[in-house]
């Protein structure tokens, strides 16, 4: 059995006849925590939509334990996807039920568990989290911090083989995301989990990722551990690590000339 619990090859996906991404090629070993970092618009959260079966690569593939996810039916989409915990940007818990209950909603739609059972494993999965006391509040009592832990002991409800994160450390202060932060690396220790960070916060990722992927026109600009890729003297993944203003990501989006433009004479 290979090491890799995710694997993307030579994939290519693309809307309405634009390229997102041109054959890229990544890993996702078992246990460890590996980040998919690059600009905005770069195709980030694009990749895990495709590691879930939401959409299909328009070449290329993505192989989940071995099986071709866009080649699943029904039936294999739902069985690939209960292997996976997702964290959605911005936590995404669901505003009319409890905190308790938000956790408890993939155990009783997927599992046939009894409620006692259920209940010693939500009270246990926001123990882990530092929210057991919370159960009982809704998700307008909770600060933008503590909605992310609730959504994290959500993602990790069913003990996941997949964990994979969309922007985790949005919006956060610098003390929930050094939380967050903390419980990413734990969880995923404790659960022998994969886990899959979409994020451009750099320091945060950096101090838990194992290995880092950097997604830059389409394909993937660089590669490494975060101690080498801080040491990289590539211009796009300087820039980006270190924040710089210039480099080869522009300020500018592509337009005509800005004199021509401003003498254009207008249309009526």
């Amino acid at each position: 059995m290979t090491n890799n619990i995710v694997e993307i090859d030579n994939l290519s996906f693309g809307y309405k006849g634009r390229l997102l991404h041109k054959g890229i090629n990544m890993v996702f070993p078992r246990g460890k925590v590996v980040a998919i970092m690059g600009g905005s618009g770069s195709g980030k959260t694009t990749l895990l939509r495709l590691i879930g079966g939401q959409i299909a690569p328009t070449h290329g593939e993505v192989r989940v334990e071995g099986a071709v996810v866009h080649e699943q039916d029904r039936d294999g989409i739902f069985k690939l996807r209960r292997k996976m915990g997702m964290l959605f940007q911005h936590g995404a818990l669901f505003t009319d039920l409890s905190v308790f209950e938000n956790v408890a909603f993939p155990m009783r739609e997927l599992t046939d568990l009894p409620e006692a059972m259920i209940r010693d494993l939500v009270l246990m999965k926001l123990n882990a989290v530092g929210l057991r006391g919370a159960h009982v509040l809704m998700p307008t009592e909770l600060s933008g911090g503590m909605a992310r832990r609730v959504a994290l002991a959500r993602a990790v409800a069913l003990d996941p083989s997949i964990i994979m994160y969309d922007e985790p450390f949005a919006g956060l202060d610098p003390i929930s995301m050094g939380v967050i932060c903390g419980l990413i690396r734990s969880l995923n220790d404790a659960l022998g989990a994969t886990s899959i960070i979409v994020s451009h916060d750099v320091k945060e990722t950096f101090l838990i990722a194992d290995y880092v992927y950097f997604v830059a026109d389409g394909i993937v600009a660089a590669e490494g551990a975060p101690h080498d890729l801080m040491q990289s003297t590539l211009p796009f993944v300087h820039q980006f690590v270190h924040g710089d203003k210039d480099g080869p990501v522009p300020f500018h989006y592509p337009a005509d000339n800005y004199r021509a433009e401003l003498l254009q004479t207008p249309t009526t």
